[in-house]
């Protein structure tokens, strides 16, 4: 049964597809307001209950104004949950410097930064805090070293962060989910494999953030999702 969020307040980050997107059509269904944040939320569908902020949380030189004019608009938060994030698989010697960047910024330093910004309202309305994390948190892959670093970086923020806000009475919860048929994998060398089985789908995630979101008792420290078969199919090169 999906719990009753009638009259609470939660932020989604990477509303605009896959996860997100799954949080934040559960959320809505279950009566919550939803703040909405992605780069691009053109797509979003229309809801009385939904506000649209967009925002760019890889560029972490305005990260900082962006947030405090949020801070403003969530003083009322119940939870929240960070959904956006991307991926990028080579060898370390492939990636640039500025590739590094990037991928750390927006799947760690920009994680840390908006749970900073959130903390007063969540503290104070004893909230709860939802990160996706990845499988790539749990063990080191060939090909995704940086990937991995951002990773198993946001799941030790995530341990620490539980420890440090139990006293105010604020949950916090990290999903490690395998493949997810989503856009993830659209720039991506592979993919899930076709079958059912292969993947998780972004709906099976979102259950499993919204049960940590409507926990009152207890907290969810850590939930690990996983396709009944592990296959990954490789894409053909691009065209020339």
């Amino acid at each position: 049964m999906r719990p009753a969020f009638s009259k609470k307040n939660f932020l989604v980050t990477g509303a605009s597809s896959g996860i997100g997107r799954a949080v934040t059509q559960s959320l809505l269904a279950g009566g919550a307001k939803v703040t909405g944040i992605a780069r691009d939320l053109s797509r979003a569908a229309p809801a009385d209950n939904f506000r649209r902020r967009e925002m760019d949380l890889g560029d972490l030189k305005k990260l900082p104004q962006n947030l405090t004019a949020l801070q403003k608009q969530c003083a009322d938060l119940d939870g929240a949950a960070l959904c956006a994030g991307a991926g990028r698989f080579g060898s370390l010697e492939e990636f640039s410097h500025g590739q590094i960047s990037a991928l750390l910024d927006l799947n760690l330093t920009s994680q840390i930064y908006l749970t900073r910004a959130l903390l007063p309202a969540l503290k104070r309305n004893r909230g709860r805090l939802v990160f996706i994390g990845s499988e790539a948190a749990l063990a080191g892959a060939p090909r995704g070293a940086v990937y991995c670093a951002a990773k198993f970086g946001l799941r030790g923020f995530a341990q620490s962060l539980r420890l440090e806000c139990a006293a105010a009475g604020m949950r916090v919860t990290i999903i490690n989910p395998g493949m997810v048929r989503t856009r993830f994998f659209d720039g991506l060398s592979f993919e899930p494999g076709q079958d059912a089985d292969n993947a998780l789908t972004a709906g099976e995630v979102a259950a499993a953030v919204v049960h940590a979101l409507g926990m009152d008792g207890g907290v969810v420290d850590e939930i690990n999702l996983s396709p009944l078969k592990k296959v990954v199919a490789r894409k053909p090169p691009p065209s020339p």
